[in-house]
């Protein structure tokens, strides 16, 4: 059951000068329905105040039963009420969900997601557990 608590999420990726920023807004809303995504020549941010965005995710975690690797992923990169995770554009634009130790690893670059809440550890919770 999706916890009913406060968030704000965003999501951000650089559109490289051989992308089409379409591409990148199909990405970001086939990982993160239910927000709000504006596409520029330089960056596509999306931003959502529902946790319910993060089910794509949230089912995939499960699915792909890589709960430890999210957990490392959301509790290393936690600093007081905000957490960050990288994800793979590409993956994403084909409607898969594939984290990113290192930027490095999206060969375009990776979608940047911050989740911030008063309540991060119960949002971390739901989402790994």
């Amino acid at each position: 059951m999706i916890p009913d608590v406060s968030c704000h999420a965003r999501m951000i990726s650089v559109v490289n000068p051989s992308e089409d920023p379409s591409k990148i807004h199909t990405a970001i809303a086939n990982v993160f329905p239910y927000s709000v995504i504006k596409t520029g020549d330089l960056l596509v941010t999306a931003t959502s105040q529902e946790i319910r965005s993060f089910e794509v995710i949230y089912e995939a975690i499960r699915n792909h039963q890589s709960q430890r690797t999210y957990s490392r992923h959301l509790q290393n990169n936690t600093s007081g009420n905000t957490t960050w995770f990288l994800l793979n554009k590409q993956a994403a634009f084909v409607k898969r969900v594939v984290i990113c130790d290192q930027s490095e690893e999206s060969p375009l670059g990776p979608i940047t997601v911050t989740l911030e809440s008063p309540n991060i550890d119960e949002i971390i919770n739901w989402l790994v557990w």
